[in-house]
């Protein structure tokens, strides 16, 4: 089943199934991220958050990805991330506050947790947090950078909220392939800052959490409590 739930923004629709999540804006946006493909910074106006199995091997991933936009018909330049995790499960979250709003368009997989900087490289299978935050302000590239400071942040904490563990039994952190998109529209007076101290930074962080938070109430109900590695 479809579903194309509300960002609130203007001109962003997003449509989740089991295939991925799409997000399409009638206007270009600036968009930083370490994607797949259009990593890095960019101008698009579409984001493809596709599922693939849990035995993908990677071979040819930007291949894989514009033959699979292209079949949704979207055309470059685009923004594509992969996930095994099942994404007709992703959710969005938006909140606004003096101007500014914020909506958080996340996937969930939790079997490749990993504690950053303990867990060895290369472990476990290709479970990833897949978070495309849309934003409709106008961001400076730092001030973007410093939103996926914050996101990190938030994603992190919630899942230590949540006791999210890694097979080691460390405090997971997140899993060794999420990905993260800043999407912004460019709207309104430039901003040069997005850290918690600032109402966007406030506003991503909150989305994060909240999006996380459904996910992992979500995926209890859903497995009747909770299992080893999630």
């Amino acid at each position: 089943m479809t579903d194309a739930p509300d960002t609130t923004i203007p001109g962003i629709a997003v449509v989740i199934d089991e295939k991925a999540v799409r997000v399409t804006s009638a206007l270009p946006l600036a968009v930083l991220s370490s994607a797949v493909v259009g990593g890095g910074l960019c101008s698009a106006r579409d984001i493809v958050n596709m599922h693939v199995d849990k035995d993908y091997d990677g071979g040819s991933p930007e291949d894989d990805l514009a033959a699979f936009a292209a079949s949704c018909g979207v055309g470059s330049p685009f923004v594509g991330l992969m996930t095994a995790a099942s994404t007709e499960h992703a959710c969005v979250v938006a909140e606004s506050r003096d101007g500014a709003t914020v909506a958080a368009v996340v996937s969930l997989g939790l079997s490749n947790t990993s504690n950053a900087g303990v867990t060895p490289p290369l472990t476990g299978s290709p479970g990833t947090i897949n978070a495309i935050l849309l934003i409709d302000a106008a961001l400076t590239p730092s001030a973007m950078v410093n939103a996926v400071i914050t996101a990190t942040e938030a994603k992190t904490m919630t899942l230590s909220e949540w006791d999210v563990r890694t097979p080691q039994g460390d405090p997971a952190s997140g899993t060794s392939t999420d990905a993260v998109v800043v999407a912004c529209t460019g709207q309104g007076t430039g901003l040069s800052y997005a850290g918690p101290a600032t109402t966007v930074g406030w506003l991503v962080a909150r989305t994060v959490r909240a999006a996380i938070t459904r996910l992992c109430r979500e995926k209890v109900t859903r497995d009747g409590g909770r299992r080893v590695g999630w």
